[in-house]
């Protein structure tokens, strides 16, 4: 656990507590992915805990799972290994890893010679600053690519792990981002003209990153396999700095459980 963490632990009991009481509503948002039993389900894996849990989720729930990865030439790289495991893991029928260089595009601290933010999340009045790490347009563009596949294996459900509480602030992990791309899957598709409803679940929308922790402990699944970092060490630790780790680190001390997660 980095250094600015450790005091957290000291209070942990008390924020586990706290968030067992919102654990109905969370559960609540869980109850659509029963519905994916028995379909084709297309999991938009990156490596990260929430698409971990995610792929955990429409196991659970009894679908066939087809992985999506994109490879979009991201500095965190080593996130791609740990998508094949969890991919291996959950037993995906398919695993694509879709090579997509978006560093020609660049604009983000991901994508481009530009330094990744240590000092936690920004905020502004009314909200969250969006950060430097925000990547141009990317869940939309990723979204595109996995109805894409959806279409092309005939399947009408994606799952996306995006997060609208615990999160960076980025606008394509809000409701209204989602809601909104559904309602164009229907009108941008030959299924969609011919009256198939694409669901996008995002069954951690509402979901703290405790809430997502104790569902992945719940799940039985191993952290450690998913990786989160910004910015990793050369020796492949996470650096324990940027704003994801600190969301990660603060949601395992938040659940009162062990963060199995390597940080310099």
């Amino acid at each position: 656990m980095p250094n600015w963490a450790v005091g957290q632990r000291h209070a942990a009991r008390f924020f586990w507590r706290c968030s067992a009481l919102a654990r109905p509503a969370a559960q609540a948002y869980l109850a659509p992915m029963q519905q994916v039993s028995g379909k084709t389900v297309i999991v938009l894996l990156s490596g990260g805990l929430d698409s971990m849990v995610c792929a955990g989720l429409a196991r659970e729930a009894g679908a066939r799972v087809v992985a999506l990865t994109i490879d979009y030439n991201q500095r965190h790289r080593v996130e791609l290994e740990s998508a094949g495991r969890i991919a291996d893991y959950v037993g995906a029928a398919e695993h694509i890893v879709l090579p997509l260089d978006l560093r020609r595009f660049g604009g983000s601290a991901l994508t481009a010679d530009i330094d990744v933010p240590k000092d936690g999340a920004g905020s502004v009045e009314g909200g969250i600053d969006i950060p430097v790490t925000y990547v141009p347009a990317r869940n939309l563009i990723f979204l595109s690519l996995t109805l894409g596949l959806a279409e092309a294996r005939r399947a009408e459900d994606i799952v996306i792990g995006v997060n609208a509480l615990d999160y960076s602030g980025y606008p394509d992990c809000r409701p209204e981002f989602i809601q909104g791309f559904e309602n164009l899957a229907a009108l941008a598709t030959r299924d969609g003209d011919q009256g198939v409803a694409f669901r996008i679940h995002a069954p951690l929308q509402h979901m703290t990153k405790a809430d997502i922790a104790a569902e992945a402990a719940r799940l039985g699944m191993d952290a450690g396999m998913s990786w989160s970092c910004y910015d990793p060490t050369p020796d492949g630790l996470h650096c324990g700095e940027c704003d994801s780790c600190r969301l990660r680190s603060k949601g395992f001390a938040d659940a009162g459980i062990t963060d199995p997660t390597r940080y310099a």
